[in-house]
């Protein structure tokens, strides 16, 4: 077998266009398809097949590769394209879906006698543009060859976490990770709003902590996107950085334990989605710090 394959990526928001470029990259033969058309139409200039339906973009593809909002999405655009789907398909589930629904859309692979493997990955759209993130990745090691030469046009890393892709490994490893990416991203938005409110120059307290054990690199990137004002494009959107946040307190949840910080975040993100930053990044939930949203 050759190291090509014939990928559908189905969802092409920030990681899955940039996913499916590196795809038609690496030579892949790439067919993509998006909900909204106009966002996948530019990938037509980088060789990909943009396809009109999800049963078009899946037909005779090796591996299909799901990159959608969430768990719920992702099913109903696999069952849109079920007639299409041949058995023995590589279906590698990207998206941040949760643990509730890994159970159904592991379900479906086994209905349609899919080959399934949980594989979110870890990034924002800077890595994902240049091939450079880690996918956690969990499925049957008989078939990794045929997904492999996917994750290395995409990733620098993989990291398989278990065989049982159903079994949700991946995913609780993501879920994990972007706890602690939500809670460094909550705290830096906070500590410049109190800053602002103490008047204190946010350059002193980096001053302070430079080059000790508080300083941090992430901490100074997400505060530069919004001391600089540059929120848009989003790296990671505040609409899917809510979604993640209220998974990872449903999982805790699930497994209980109470997630303050978590929670407190999901409400953080929410309240700057309703004041108009929803697809800015992240990092704008520092408005939600303020009862106006021009407040900041």
């Amino acid at each position: 077998m050759t190291d090509t394959r014939t990928v559908s990526v189905l969802g092409t928001g920030i990681m899955g266009a940039a996913m499916a470029r590196n795809l038609a990259r690496a030579g892949h033969a790439v067919r993509a398809w998006n909900r909204t058309r106009a966002k996948a139409e530019p990938l037509a200039a980088d060789g990909v097949h943009v396809a009109d339906t999800p049963a078009e973009a899946v037909r005779d593809a090796d591996v299909v590769l799901t990159m959608l909002h969430d768990g719920p999405a992702a099913l109903d655009v696999m069952r849109r394209a079920a007639d299409a789907l041949r058995p023995g398909t590589v279906w590698a589930q990207s998206t941040t879906a949760g643990v509730a629904a890994l159970g159904d859309l592991a379900a479906f692979a086994r209905e349609r006698d899919l080959v399934f493997y949980d594989a979110p990955v870890l990034g924002t759209r800077q890595p994902a543009e240049a091939g450079q993130l880690t996918v956690l990745a969990a499925g049957p090691v008989r078939g990794r060859e045929r997904v492999a030469p996917v994750f290395d046009a995409v990733g620098t890393r993989t990291v398989w976490t278990g065989e049982d892709g159903a079994a949700g490994s991946a995913t609780r490893l993501k879920l994990v990770a972007n706890s602690w990416v939500l809670a460094a991203t909550a705290a830096t938005g906070e500590v410049l709003a109190l800053a602002k409110a103490l008047d204190v120059d946010p350059a002193g307290f980096f001053d302070l902590i430079a080059g000790g054990p508080l300083d941090m690199g992430y901490l100074r990137a997400k505060a530069g996107l919004i001391l600089d004002g540059r929120l848009s494009p989003a790296q990671f959107a505040v609409d899917t950085a809510a979604k993640d946040a209220r998974l990872i307190v449903e999982a805790g949840r699930d497994g209980g334990v109470r997630l303050d910080v978590a929670a407190a975040a999901a409400e953080r993100l929410a309240r700057a989605a309703a004041q108009g930053h929803a697809a800015e990044d992240m990092a704008a939930a520092y408005f939600a710090s303020f009862d106006e949203p021009g407040g900041a």
